[in-house]
């Protein structure tokens, strides 16, 4: 909520020399000092919408908006039965939707072999496509899908954002992003994209911001033995800003999803700090694109055919559930 205060000002004061007031009355000659004072706005809440607002009617915002994001969400649960676009097989070349997750954090995991995998968690938090670009709006060679994650407070997105997710019938979302995807692999806006979108055992690109570690030397930044004061030529490592850029991992191996908490599990590290929102999408190195064959196509459908276990691992991992020594 938005209070006023009162301030008292002299005028003889140093640091009030310059400085604008309201001055209430105006004093002889003779008097050595100034008496002021001035109405000062001053802000309680680090937010603007609520200002103007009683705290029952902001109690009450804070109760209704989720209730109605639920409800929104739950009305996008069956896109097939809802008017749905039609639906394209899988073809060599095609490209699909990426999905846009939360980073968890790390953790081991072990392979039957016995080997110690360290993976990422990244964690798919109401993820819905907002939008279709045809080529025409996009760049003029392919369409595109604007995907948006984590729903967010309505009162601090722009109204030129909440159209778009009116238009889409979702809630307004932190984190929006474009996935450039082929013809056959187009979207209805207002899908929702789970952890199911990828299996185990193919292969992702992770794109994220980096940690920024500020102003750095080359030791720190490139790993230098110590500094060299030579001639400085085109392009040399020098210190300079590190981190704070956009970074993308390339072939991170999926080693487990979980469909219930939709989390998947990449191996080794990503980009960014924890609980920073992450794009997931497949792979585009030439080399794991045959790991890649007739995956969920164009997405996974909650109300689709095939109905999929709590846990899907790779081949590989060991399960703790399974024994792990067999006497012949």
């Amino acid at each position: 909520m938005a209070a006023w205060s009162c301030r008292f000002l002299r005028l003889g004061d140093p640091l009030l020399r310059g400085a604008h007031f309201i001055a209430s009355r105006t004093a002889p000659a003779t008097d050595r000092y100034l008496v002021s004072f001035q109405f000062v706005r001053t802000i309680k809440s680090s937010t603007w919408w609520d200002e103007h607002l009683s705290e029952e009617n902001s109690a009450f915002l804070r109760k209704v908006v989720p209730e109605e994001y639920d409800r929104m969400t739950a009305s996008k649960l069956n896109p097939l039965k809802d008017e749905p676009w039609p639906r394209h097989a899988w073809e060599p070349g095609s490209r699909r939707v990426g999905l846009v997750a939360l980073k968890l954090g790390m953790m081991p995991m072990w392979t039957k072999t016995g080997e110690r995998q360290a993976v990422t968690m990244l964690q798919v938090q109401d993820c819905h496509v907002i939008k279709y670009l045809s080529k025409e709006e996009y760049d003029g060679h392919t369409a595109a899908l604007i995907v948006g994650a984590k729903n967010v407070s309505p009162f601090h997105v722009s109204e030129a954002s909440m159209d778009m997710f009116r238009n889409a019938g979702v809630p307004p979302k932190q984190k929006v992003t474009t996935f450039k995807v082929s013809d056959n692999a187009i979207l209805k806006p207002g899908t929702p994209l789970y952890a199911a979108h990828f299996r185990p055992g193919q292969y992702v690109d992770v794109t994220a911001k980096t940690i920024g570690k500020g102003f750095q030397g080359v030791m720190k930044r490139y790993g230098f033995k110590g500094g060299d004061p030579a001639k400085v030529f085109k392009g040399k490592k020098m210190p300079g800003q590190m981190g704070n850029v956009y970074d993308t991992a390339h072939g991170l191996k999926v080693w487990r999803v979980n469909t219930k908490y939709n989390i998947i599990y990449v191996k080794g590290s990503v980009p960014g700090h924890r609980s920073c929102l992450v794009k997931v999408r497949d792979s585009i190195l030439p080399s794991r694109l045959e790991h890649i064959q007739n995956p969920p196509f164009p997405t996974y459908f909650t109300d689709g055919d095939e109905e999929l276990p709590e846990d899907l691992y790779d081949e590989a991992i060991f399960q703790f559930g399974e024994p792990s020594v067999t006497l012949a």
